[in-house]
């Protein structure tokens, strides 16, 4: 049981640390190489985990290999363009124009259906409100409409708007002080107490959460007493 328990674990950082060198994708923005390894590791790993008769070793040393692999692809894709057509794939334009391209369907295999749940998904019911739409090498697709379908903005409306967008900073999370954050935003301890007692809070572990912007505005919201 020791043995299961201790592969288990080592493999499991393992991928967690081959994930992470992947970057910050979720599954479905992931590029065909990349599902690719994720499914072929994710089967590697499971036949250790199950079968105590083979050594780890023969289970970490394909992954690693997948891995380095998938780094060296990375790297020529960054470095060549023509590479990353040829690994990644090109966007395909679906919609020109309003005018819907079958061939380039035809040749994605991508259906009339995937099209229209992927209109409504972006809220568009009608194809003629689409000036563009380009299927994206991750599956995803990009829709673009025309001016008149557009949302209307300030800018559209020659209305002079301040702009009024900060970044909230988190301070506290869950009962626990963002020291970093609260640092790094010019605050201090002394300035943090006095925000809890302004909210008659007595301990940042009473607080859930705790953001402050960039004009100095603060979200509190404190801890719901539990039953």
């Amino acid at each position: 049981m020791a043995t299961a328990f201790f592969r288990t674990i080592i493999l499991y950082f393992i991928l967690m640390v081959g994930l992470r060198l992947m970057g910050k994708r979720q599954i479905g923005e992931l590029e065909p190489s990349e599902l690719v390894l994720t499914l072929i590791i994710s089967d590697l790993a499971s036949v250790p985990m199950q079968d105590f008769g083979i050594p780890l070793a023969n289970g970490i040393f394909p992954i690693v290999a997948l891995l380095c692999l998938s780094m060296l692809l990375s790297f020529f894709s960054l470095k060549s363009i023509r590479f990353r057509g040829l690994v990644c794939g090109y966007p395909t334009v679906i919609i020109r124009n309003g005018k819907l391209l079958q061939q380039n369907m035809a040749r994605n295999r991508f259906t009339v259906d995937e099209l229209l749940e992927q209109l409504r998904v972006q809220g568009y019911s009608d194809l003629s409100a689409v000036k563009y739409a380009i299927l994206e090498t991750s599956g995803q697709l990009s829709v673009l409409p025309y001016t008149k379908d557009s949302p209307v903005t300030p800018q559209v409306m020659s209305l002079d708007v301040p702009d009024d967008v900060t970044l909230p900073v988190l301070l506290i999370n869950d009962g626990h002080i963002m020291s970093q954050n609260l640092s790094a935003s010019g605050y201090d301890g002394v300035w943090l107490d006095k925000q809890l007692k302004e909210r008659r809070l007595t301990s940042p572990r009473q607080v859930f959460l705790m953001t402050v912007d960039e004009e100095g505005a603060v979200t509190c919201v404190a801890k719901e007493a539990s039953a």
